[in-house]
């Protein structure tokens, strides 16, 4: 059974750190590109970060770029977002996912998801 859970969300004020976890089981890890996404309620999915397992190629998009930092255990199946200088636009659920690499972070290609966590960056 595949599966993607996060973990290490939660409240955090606006200048915070948190880091989030995404264990991943069920499917051959160095195959995939893990990415994370966040939306909120009304909008988008929108790409935050993704890196690929089997060379560690790593993407940003603009507005985390500096105070995220995507990393992956490969022994652990596991990767983390570590998230830094937190602002009140942060505030989102964050999701992990399986898919190929791609600087477009394209959610239709992602295999496989997360049930998602919540991150509350209160101002």
């Amino acid at each position: 059974e595949v599966q993607l859970v996060e973990s290490g969300g939660g409240l955090v004020q606006a200048g915070g750190s948190l880091r989030l976890s995404c264990a991943a089981s069920g499917f051959t890890f160095d195959d995939y590109a893990i990415g994370w996404f966040r939306q909120v309620p009304g909008k988008e999915r929108e790409g935050v970060s993704c890196i690929s397992s089997s060379d560690g190629t790593t993407y940003y998009s603009d507005s985390v770029k500096g105070r995220f930092t995507i990393s992956s255990d490969n022994a652990k199946n596991t990767v983390y977002l570590q998230m830094n200088s937190l602002k009140p636009e942060d505030t989102a659920v964050y999701y992990c996912a399986a898919g190929p690499y791609g600087r477009d972070m394209d959610s239709r290609l992602y295999d496989y998801w997360g049930k998602g966590i919540l991150v509350t960056v209160s101002s």
